[in-house]
């Protein structure tokens, strides 16, 4: 019971780390913007391809990350402090309002708004699935070594994924409900849980590549 209660608290932890850091909340303005003029139907099958292709994309970096560090030559610890100094640098991001403003430019949105593939990108990758979510599976995965394990970080990757459909499926409503000011708190919030996360990588990761600083 207290190994279930363990693992169940440890995907939940997880879960909170991964949703701070997509924020679907925060994407809002920028989803309402790329898929302006679309019909109702077409937003709600917008917004199921970016689930599904966020789910994809997170479930892949779980089981196939620590490989591409092996061949990158990249070592555990290096890639959690590194991880670690991305994703807190995103959190200050959004502790200062400026969720998602540097991940595409305007002309990168105005060209890619006339493809199809607006669902993939840039609302999926890098809007959603971006580097620190990317970086904080690939951690995840490290602090769950076996199959298994890899296995149930699918679990929250599949309830982000199904809250970032519901979230967009009901964009209008929620904008409109939250207004300007709801979403900017919101993501301040989100901003203050992902640094705490990004220092508890940072300090996992300097204890790896220095053991003695344990013992001091």
């Amino acid at each position: 019971m207290d190994l279930l209660n363990q693992d169940f608290s440890h995907l939940l932890k997880i879960t909170i780390a991964l949703l701070a850091i997509v924020n679907p909340i925060g994407s809002l303005p920028i989803f309402i913007s790329a898929t302006d003029g679309w019909s109702v139907p077409d937003r709600a099958r917008n917004a199921r391809t970016v689930a599904v292709t966020v789910f994809i994309v997170l479930s892949l970096a779980a089981f196939v990350g620590d490989g591409m560090l092996s061949f990158f030559g990249i070592s555990i610890p290096s890639f959690q402090v590194g991880g670690g100094i991305l994703i807190m640098l995103i959190s200050i991001s959004m502790m200062h309002g400026k969720q998602g403003g540097n991940r595409q430019t305007a002309e990168e949105a105005q060209s890619l708004a006339e493809h199809e593939v607006i669902a993939i990108v840039p609302l999926s990758i890098p809007l959603l699935a971006g580097p620190g979510a990317i970086s904080n599976m690939i951690l995840s995965a490290q602090q769950q070594p076996t199959f298994l394990g890899h296995l149930s970080l699918v679990i929250p990757v599949l309830l982000v994924s199904i809250i970032i459909w519901l979230v967009l499926k009901l964009s209008d409503n929620i904008t409109q409900r939250l207004g300007t000011i709801g979403i900017n708190i919101i993501t301040r919030l989100m901003g203050l849980i992902l640094a705490a996360m990004a220092v508890e990588f940072i300090a996992h990761g300097l204890l790896g590549l220095f053991p003695q600083l344990a013992s001091s």
